[in-house]
């Protein structure tokens, strides 16, 4: 066989049936092959990044592992964020790019580099296959890297010349793994004893309880023993169900906020994450004086890595919460209780403080967030998925929306924005049953708008809203949050963060990639605009107007 047919039988070999990419003349051996293979559909992007997002969010809602091609080392660079975010957001991808003739690599070629020293520093494991020979073993191995515990994406180069290579070594093939390790007896009891001796227990939920699918374990554990559970400030998945009366909310972006939300807690679960994503150094610890940590890992590499634990144990997810379930039967039943009644007048209050927050706000000029966050939740289909990218307007979704299932919601980890634009491609492709609602701020978007032709290109019947405050709302608070931490007096403007003039056109911008638009002022026409596009079955962008910052 040629080295690109030992590519496409590797690919499908591992399941693989989406190529997201951007093509360029040294990836022409694999563009010119896709005729001859069929199951594999390559969706087309304007810009690697978009693709690379893509793949990341496609890896989040399939299950599978995310494949991507990249051209050369511009292409790769162009993609460097969104492998970032990859990264953090743990997702298993394979990340390939075509590589210039080997044969000319001595005289600097058009577009050459060291691709793989490139990628390296946002990868697992970054390679070149040198000959055909390498192409099977390397991609085999490449698969197996991107999905070992903590997954995330890798990197292959290939050359156009080694694609065409003869080659007697096929292709590679997953082995039959069963990695689901289960928990330690001795680190379960040692678990339990804390638990039943806690007095308020809490749990942060990472995201891989909804890759692992353990959040129904999670829910029958948090009732036994009445723990509260929380988010992490970032997070990508849906690991608990948002309008379960433990839930509590997401967690702060440095120690002082996170420890302040644990106070009172003399216990808390970590269960499947980095613990934690800082935005702001502050001094302590994020755990009050006394409390017991306890972490649940289904890898060694983020155990007791950024704090020490007083039990820990590394298996299974879903397993090990399994396990907490079965051996806290002692626990203080009455006490338990009476803390689930508590988290439910709190949520009622939290649900009525809401409720007087968006009739407060209601008729506000130009729209308020909550507002906003109402009509969406109004006019959207009961099984709507949300990709998010919202940001500062991410109280008042989390607070609107009602996300029960850990394939409802999905987001970017890592801080990298545009990822929720090119990101909900990637699920729509994984999901063509659902509707999917993708919101995003105005400048946010404008890191990954060329996928409004990819979603137009592939018929993806996304609902786009863009909220447009225009301005980069976010960093204004930052700024007051630095001159506050740093006690810096100012009364200065905020210098480059307003995105007027011009003002952007969303809807010309749609128009001009093939997506029909719908550009609303007032907040009455929102519901109207939403329910409209999801019936066209199309894609479709609504820029909503909406409050800066007060």
């Amino acid at each position: 066989m040629r080295g690109r047919q030992v590519f496409f039988e590797t690919l499908l070999a591992h399941g693989v049936d989406r190529i997201f990419g951007n093509p360029g003349t040294t990836e022409s051996p694999l563009l010119d092959s896709l005729l001859d293979y069929p199951q594999l559909q390559y969706i087309v992007h304007l810009h690697e990044g978009v693709a690379a997002g893509a793949a990341n969010f496609y890896a989040q809602a399939s299950g599978k592992t995310g494949f991507v091609n990249l051209h050369v080392a511009p292409g790769l660079g162009n993609a460097i964020g969104m492998i970032y975010s990859a990264l953090k957001n743990n997702s298993p991808m394979v990340v390939t790019a075509g590589q210039q003739d080997t044969r000319i690599r001595l005289r600097d070629p058009v577009l050459g580099h060291d691709l793989a020293a490139m990628s390296a520093p946002v990868t697992k494991w970054s390679v070149q296959v040198e000959s055909a020979d390498e192409l099977g073993p390397i991609l085999q191995r490449a698969f197996k890297i991107a999905n070992d515990a903590p997954a995330g994406p890798v990197f292959v180069a290939l050359p156009i010349n080694v694609m065409e290579q003869e080659t007697n070594v096929p292709a590679g093939k997953p082995g039959q793994v069963f990695s689901a390790s289960r928990p330690d007896p001795a680190g379960i009891e040692a678990m339990s004893r804390l638990i039943i001796a806690a007095k308020n227990p809490t749990i942060v939920a990472g995201d891989d309880v909804a890759r692992a699918g353990a959040g129904k374990t999670l829910e029958k554990l948090v009732e036994r023993i009445g723990a509260s559970v929380w988010f992490e400030g970032l997070r990508g998945r849906n690991s608990f169900p948002t309008d379960h009366p433990a839930y509590r909310g997401t967690l702060a972006f440095d120690a002082p906020g996170v420890a302040k939300q644990f106070a009172g807690n003399d216990l808390v679960l970590l269960v499947g994450g980095p613990f934690f994503e800082e935005v702001w150094y502050g001094p302590g610890s994020p755990f009050p004086a006394g409390c017991k940590v306890l972490q649940i890992e289904a890898a060694p590499p983020r155990m007791a890595y950024n704090f020490a634990v007083d039990a820990g144990v590394i298996a299974d997810v879903d397993a090990s919460l399994e396990a907490l379930w079965q051996t806290t039967t002692g626990i203080n039943g009455a006490a338990a209780r009476a803390r689930q009644d508590a988290f439910r007048a709190q949520k009622q209050a939290e649900d009525a403080a809401q409720k007087a927050r968006v009739e407060k706000a209601w008729s506000r000029t130009p729209t308020s967030m909550a507002r906003v966050m109402a009509e969406l939740k109004a006019a959207s289909p009961a099984d709507v998925v949300v990709v998010d990218e919202t940001i500062t307007a991410n109280l008042d979704l989390f607070k609107t929306f009602t996300f029960s299932g850990a394939g409802d919601y999905y987001s970017g980890r890592g801080g990298g924005i545009g990822q929720g634009v090119a990101g909900a491609l990637g699920v729509a492709v994984a999901e063509p049953g659902r509707p999917i609602l993708c919101i995003s701020g105005d400048g946010s978007s404008m890191y990954s708008i060329q996928a409004l032709w990819t979603a137009a290109h592939h018929d993806l019947p996304i609902v786009f809203v863009i909220l447009a405050n225009r301005e980069y709302r976010v960093l204004k608070h930052n700024i007051d949050a630095y001159r506050a931490r740093f006690d810096v007096k100012s009364n200065k403007p905020y210098m480059h963060m307003d995105l007027s003039g011009p003002v952007m056109g969303f809807v010309d911008l749609a128009k001009g990639m093939g997506v029909a638009g719908t550009h609303v002022t007032k907040a009455e026409d929102i519901q109207k605009a939403v329910a409209a596009a999801f019936r066209s079955g199309k894609p479709h962008l609504i820029e909503i107007e909406i409050e800066g910052k007060r």
